[in-house]
């Protein structure tokens, strides 16, 4: 064990997270070391797992370690320090495991669903010309609530123009704008609730070439052909200028 894991085994905070996701949102794995362990969960300095935030749940996968034995991990969390992430076993885990190397595997069939269906809400608040009061994502469905004090929004048109939009395959990017140019465009904000990360100096802006434009930190596909066949299931009044659009995959 290093002189560093030693430490952080006795109790030291632990050193932000690599995140590997945020370059490549399709690597499926990643070599790492284990910094941390405790009874929140185990910290690596690098990780390809996405972890709760922003209306998209936390990965979930496998710790493989070099013998061959594997650690499941159902959920992953953000840390109470700044950049850290907790992966969450499905049992308590060794502290003597600080120091031990890894390949971390997501469960990437699930988390390309989640890419799928957090794009196609950036579609739905495309069209909805409305400020968005609050939203989650599901493995297979999502829902974006608007600020809409009548509601005029239709499953069956909304299902069509959506699906014309995902027809359409427009290409999925992202980047990074500085806070004084988010500060010069307020109306990149879609989102009433939930303001975007500030205090590094930039924010990361995902862009639908076309059709969208707005902070976002989540995982998402590379173009939106990949989402697939979607339909509008419900639309509800929730509160009385609330209405919640809820969204599946069609099959």
């Amino acid at each position: 064990m290093t002189e560093q894991s030693t430490a952080l085994a006795a109790g030291e905070a632990s050193p932000a997270t690599g995140e590997v996701f945020r370059q490549d949102a399709y690597a499926k794995s990643c070599r790492a070391c284990i910094t941390r362990v405790d009874g929140a969960g185990l910290r690596l300095d690098r990780t390809v797992f996405y972890p709760l935030g922003g209306g998209q749940p936390g990965d979930t996968g496998e710790l493989v370690l070099d013998d061959g034995s594997a650690l499941r991990i159902v959920d992953t969390r953000k840390g109470e320090a700044p950049g850290e992430i907790v992966h969450i076993p499905e049992t308590p885990a060794d502290p003597g495991l600080a120091g031990c190397e890894v390949t971390a595997r997501i469960d990437w069939e699930r988390r390309h669903r989640l890419m799928r269906m957090h794009t196609c809400l950036h579609l739905l608040c495309s069209l909805i010309p409305a400020p968005v009061t609050g939203g989650s994502i599901r493995d297979g469905s999502g829902r974006l609530d608007f600020d809409l004090p009548e509601s005029t929004l239709d499953k069956a048109d909304l299902t069509d123009r959506l699906n014309r939009l995902v027809a359409a395959n427009h290409p999925v990017t992202s980047r990074w704008i500085s806070e004084e140019e988010l500060d010069a465009n307020p109306s990149l904000v879609r989102t009433m609730s939930v303001a975007p990360p500030r205090g590094q100096g930039r924010v990361r802006v995902l862009e639908i070439e076309g059709v969208d434009l707005q902070p976002c930190g989540g995982t998402h596909v590379a173009s939106i052909g990949e989402i697939g066949r979607v339909r509008v299931t419900k639309i509800e009044k929730k509160g009385r200028q609330n209405r919640r659009v809820i969204v599946a995959f069609d099959g």
